[in-house]
């Protein structure tokens, strides 16, 4: 599971780049009760969205030459130089090379063998994410991918993540945990397009823990979202939705099942 105590490899941040970062803290405010921090000039107007006073992600405004509205996860880094040189080698590349952001940390945003992008954040004075599985904070990661294998590969040699298998009715769900961490750390899962119907490209998607996953659903669409999956339910799972924001980013929510003793 996702946890604070953050490792190699580990999801450690995530934010969102929107073209209405005001609007878009309206939403996911009204939505989840995040109060939108801003930043100043010196990091581009770059944001916290605060839950409860923790940070929960990251956020600004970005225009379309940056790319469409979309949320990033970044991994846990010890040397963001020498991970993005492994990237490169191992059939990804690096969008943006890597960067210190003042003495908060260093990252930089690579594309993974199938151009994904996800992040690196090699931790500063910013150690990562301050709550995670808790209700309005992300809880869960999912890559969608063309080829399982190539990506489970990819990631391994540039993160060194492992993956491993659990059996559900009908087939076999791939998770990834980090290295050396064993399947109670697992954080996130890869599931092959052909099996995931209405998505069509490869892609990171969050989850976010929420308490009632069909008021959350009709808040969504209340606050200008859009619902691409309805409130389903996953056995041993729990309750999830899949959905946009106003302005097209995609995450998802679960509520969790209660984790049997």
């Amino acid at each position: 599971m996702l946890t604070t105590r953050f490792v190699t490899g580990a999801p450690n941040w995530i934010d969102l780049g929107t073209p209405d970062i005001q609007g878009a803290a309206a939403f996911y405010g009204g939505l989840f009760g995040w109060r939108f921090q801003p930043g100043g000039p010196e990091v581009g107007g770059y944001g916290l969205f605060q839950l409860g006073g923790r940070t929960a992600a990251g956020g600004m405004q970005t225009t379309p030459e940056q790319g469409p509205p979309s949320w990033t996860v970044y991994f846990q880094a010890p040397d963001a130089d020498a991970t993005a040189k492994t990237a490169e080698q191992a059939r990804g590349s690096v969008l943006t090379q890597p960067m210190d952001v003042q003495d908060l940390g260093r990252m930089a945003i690579l594309a993974d063998q199938a151009g994904v992008p996800f992040g690196l954040w090699q931790p500063g004075r910013n150690k990562g994410l301050e709550v995670v599985q808790e209700p309005g904070s992300l809880c869960w990661l999912e890559l969608y991918t063309a080829d399982v294998p190539a990506a489970a590969a990819f990631y391994h040699s540039v993160l060194g993540l492992e993956t491993f298998a659990v059996d559900f009715p009908g087939g076999t769900y791939t998770t990834f945990n980090p290295a050396g961490e064993g399947e109670d750390a697992m954080f996130g899962g890869v599931v092959p397009l052909s099996d995931a119907p209405g998505e069509e490209e490869a892609y990171w998607l969050p989850y976010f823990e929420v308490t009632d996953t069909d008021a959350i659903v009709a808040r969504a669409q209340e606050l200008g979202g859009t619902v691409r999956m309805p409130a389903t339910d996953i056995p041993d799972v729990g309750r999830v939705a899949k959905l946009t924001d106003p302005y097209g980013a995609r995450f998802a929510v679960l509520r969790s099942e209660p984790q049997q003793g």
